[in-house]
């Protein structure tokens, strides 16, 4: 079998199009939404500008850079079920340093320009007479913000490029003897080591603190950061998911079978039951304390515009994964499990949305064009840098110490 991947010039002009929809939306947005006034909050227009673009980059950027985290899981686990389809793990993972960039000038442009509408400790007029930002102005600072922000997405950056180069290197050298093969495997051990340290500091703990608590200020979950890692790994197995289906149909990861897609199916299954422990378990225990100043966070989701979409997000990434998942055979079938990472990562991003939009735009929440035209970039260039790194590289690393172990891969 020919493992050189070329990619159709349907799927290229799909995800062209998808690009060009989300520039439009974007320029179409800068024209109508007024994104440079209103930066203490009097425009509605604007602050919905920048909260659509915030929700979006985070989002997408922490989905992708799951496919890092769970390289390095396997990798520190010694694990070589999914080594039949790493290579598109790492085509997933070659897309944080675009979705870095992107997320970059998105946040110098709120820090810089001040949209206290997003984040209201940059009001410094605010914080001066508010004891609870007052108080938290040790970290929620523009200068902690921006410096922190740089340093995660470089160091993101960097480490899944390095991963990417050590494995496509076995590619290069050929079949690896035990001492070869020893030395690689220690090499990559190591840097994995250091990511999922850098990981846990990051992604489970001040980075979502910063990027997603902060609009809403005066509130704080001890469990936030946890429970926006269990959206994002779940929706991240999702999106890997998907493209391991497409490659596959394409003629591609000749050693990839129905028992990987199956137990792709159970991360998805395991990581919704996860993220809906958190979600409760947050939910639960600040209805239970019934202390307004944390209530309130709640209340403004599940009474007023967002009952909806709060109840909506139960189903899609709770209701639906558990019911649909819970059968072997709907987890070993392609069209319901294409079905299901599609609605996965929809109802993630929806939980996004609930994070974002009540602390930014308030009562004055929009689902139409913009909000739902911004994403629509965001997945063409994701399909754009999969396929374009897919294409590169051999899709089965077959001088993988580890091959063995995912070709004779059983459930």
């Amino acid at each position: 079998m020919n493992n050189q991947y070329v990619t159709p010039a349907g799927y290229k002009k799909w995800s062209v199009g998808l690009m060009i929809a989300g520039l439009v939306t974007l320029i179409l947005g800068l024209i109508f939404l007024d994104p440079f006034s209103g930066a203490d909050g009097g425009n509605v227009s604007s602050t919905r500008f920048w909260a659509v673009l915030l929700q979006n980059s985070v989002f997408w950027l922490m989905l992708v850079n799951i496919a890092t985290f769970f390289i390095v899981i396997n990798t520190l686990a010694m694990s070589g079920w999914q080594e039949a389809f790493r290579r598109v793990t790492e085509a997933v993972s070659s897309l944080v340093s675009i979705m870095s960039v992107i997320t970059m000038i998105i946040f110098l442009c709120i820090i810089l320009g001040h949209r206290s509408d997003i984040y209201p400790w940059l009001d410094k007029n605010a914080v001066a007479h508010d004891h609870i930002l007052n108080g938290k102005r040790g970290f929620l600072n523009p200068t902690v913000y921006l410096l922190y922000s740089a340093l995660t997405l470089f160091l993101w950056s960097y480490w899944g490029k390095k991963l990417r180069n050590l494995s496509l290197k076995t590619d290069e050298e050929g079949t690896m003897d035990h001492v070869t093969s020893k030395k690689w495997f220690k090499k990559t051990s190591a840097v994995s080591a250091y990511y999922v340290v850098f990981f846990v500091v990051t992604a489970g703990s001040f980075i979502p603190w910063l990027w997603l608590m902060s609009i809403d200020a005066h509130w704080y979950s001890t469990m936030y950061s946890w429970y926006t890692f269990g959206s994002t790994f779940v929706s991240g197995i999702a999106l890997i998911t998907l493209f391991v289906i497409y490659f596959k149909n394409c003629g591609q990861l000749e050693f990839v079978t129905k028992e990987h897609i199956q137990d792709l199916g159970k991360y998805m299954f395991a990581f919704s039951i996860f993220w809906t422990y958190l979600w409760f378990a947050q939910f639960m225990l600040q209805w239970y304390a019934n202390i307004p100043e944390e209530t309130i966070y709640f209340k403004m989701r599940l009474q007023g515009p967002y009952e909806g979409i709060f109840y909506l997000n139960l189903v899609l990434n709770f209701v639906a994964p558990i019911l649909i998942f819970m059968k072997r055979a709907t987890k070993r079938n392609y069209f319901i499990v294409t079905f299901m990472c599609i609605l996965i990562i929809f109802g993630h991003w929806i939980d996004f949305y609930q994070m974002v939009m009540p602390g930014t735009v308030g009562m004055h929440p929009h689902l139409s064009w913009f909000e739902f035209g911004i994403p629509l970039g965001f997945v063409g260039i994701t399909m754009w840098g999969v396929t374009k790194f897919a294409s590169k590289v051999p899709m089965t690393p077959i001088n993988n110490p580890f091959i063995k172990e995912s070709v004779i891969h059983v459930v």
